[in-house]
C-alpha cells in the first residue's frame, strides 16, 4: 500500500514539474515579445495590486527576475520566435504553391484533351473540304503544343513570349473553327518577351473571352491582347467586343484559379482586374510586379 501511495506522490510531483516547465516557457516567450514599456506598466500595476493583497515581496522578486531574464536572453528568444514564425510561413507558402500547381495540372488535364480532340476533329473535316486549310490548322496545333508542353514540364513557369505564342496558335485554330466571326491582334513589345509569366493564365482569359463573349454573339467579334509596363508593374490585358461581362456573377473556375495562383505566387502584390466598358465587351487584365519573385 505504501509503495502504491509513493507512486501516486511521485506522479503528482512529476505532473507539477511538467506543468511548471510549460508555464515557465510560456512566460519566457511572453517576456521576449513584449516591449519594455509594456513590461514597466505591467510591473507597476502588479506592484500596486500585490501591495493591496499583501504580496508585495513576491511580486517585486518576480519583477526583478523578469527584468534579468529579458535583459540576458529576451532578444535571442524573440529572434528565435520570429525565425520559427518565418519558417512556418515559408512552409505554408511552399505547400500552397504545390497545391496550386497540382490544381493547375488537373485543370490542364481536363482542358487539353477536349481542345485536342476538337482540333483533330476539325482537321479531319477540313481534309475532306479544304486540304490546304487542314494543313494550316495542323501547323498551328504543332506550334501550340511546342509552346504548351515545355511549360507543363516546368511546373507552370514560363516567359511572356511563350504565353503569347501559345495564345496566337490557339486563336489561329479557333479562327479556323469560327471563320470570319473571330479576328484578333497581339501587341507585345520585344523588350517584354523574356519576362517571367505564369503559364496558362493569358490563355484562360482568351478562352473565357471566346466562350462567354464572342461565341454567343451572332456576329462574333474581335480580341486584342496587349502587354505593357506601368511603372514597376507588367500589365497584360485581354479585351473583346463581345457580349460583355456580368460584374455580379461569380468568377468561374478559370478566373478563380488565376486569383488564387496570383495570391500565392506574388504574396498579394499581383491582381486580376476585370472591367466592363460602357462601349460594351470586356477587359480582363493581369498585373504583376516587375520586381516580384514568382
Amino acid at each position: 500500500m505504501n509503495h502504491h501511495n509513493d507512486n501516486k506522490v511521485l506522479d503528482f510531483i512529476t505532473d507539477v514539474i511538467e506543468t511548471m516547465t510549460v508555464l515557465w516557457w510560456q512566460f519566457f516567450d511572453w517576456l521576449a515579445v513584449k516591449s519594455w514599456t509594456y513590461l514597466m506598466v505591467t510591473a507597476l500595476l502588479s506592484l500596486i495590486i500585490g501591495g493591496m493583497l499583501g504580496l508585495g515581496g513576491p511580486v517585486f522578486l518576480l519583477i526583478i527576475v523578469s527584468i534579468i531574464v529579458k535583459s540576458l536572453a529576451g532578444g535571442k528568444r524573440r529572434a528565435e520566435i520570429a525565425a520559427t514564425a518565418a519558417a512556418t510561413r515559408a512552409d505554408v507558402e511552399a505547400l500552397e504553391r504545390r497545391v496550386l500547381e497540382a490544381e493547375m495540372a488537373a485543370l490542364q488535364a481536363q482542358i487539353e484533351p477536349h481542345f485536342l480532340f476538337n482540333t483533330l476533329a476539325l482537321i479531319g473535316q477540313l481534309i475532306e473540304t479544304s486540304p490546304a486549310e487542314a494543313s494550316k490548322v495542323h501547323q498551328h496545333l504543332i506550334t501550340y503544343l511546342r509552346s504548351a508542353l515545355p511549360q507543363m514540364r516546368d511546373k507552370g513557369n514560363g516567359k511572356l513570349g511563350q504565353q503569347m505564342e501559345m495564345c496566337r496558335a490557339y486563336l489561329n485554330i479557333m479562327q479556323a473553327r469560327m471563320q470570319e466571326r473571330l479576328t484578333y491582334q497581339i501587341e507585345l513589345p520585344s523588350e517584354l518577351e523574356f519576362l517571367p509569366f505564369p503559364s496558362m493564365m493569358i490563355q484562360t482569359l482568351v478562352e473565357n473571352s471566346i466562350k462567354h463573349g464572342l461565341e454567343p454573339k451572332t456576329t462574333g467579334g474581335h480580341i486584342c491582347i496587349t502587354a505593357k509596363k506601368l511603372d514597376n508593374h507588367l500589365l497584360v490585358e485581354v479585351r473583346d467586343n463581345g457580349m460583355g461581362f456580368n460584374m455580379h456573377a461569380d468568377d468561374g473556375l478559370g478566373l478563380s484559379n488565376i486569383r488564387e495562383r496570383l495570391k500565392v505566387l506574388y504574396a498579394g502584390k499581383a491582381q486580376l482586374i476585370i472591367e466592363a466598358p460602357q462601349s460594351g465587351g470586356a477587359v480582363v487584365g493581369i498585373q504583376l510586379p516587375l520586381d516580384g519573385k514568382q
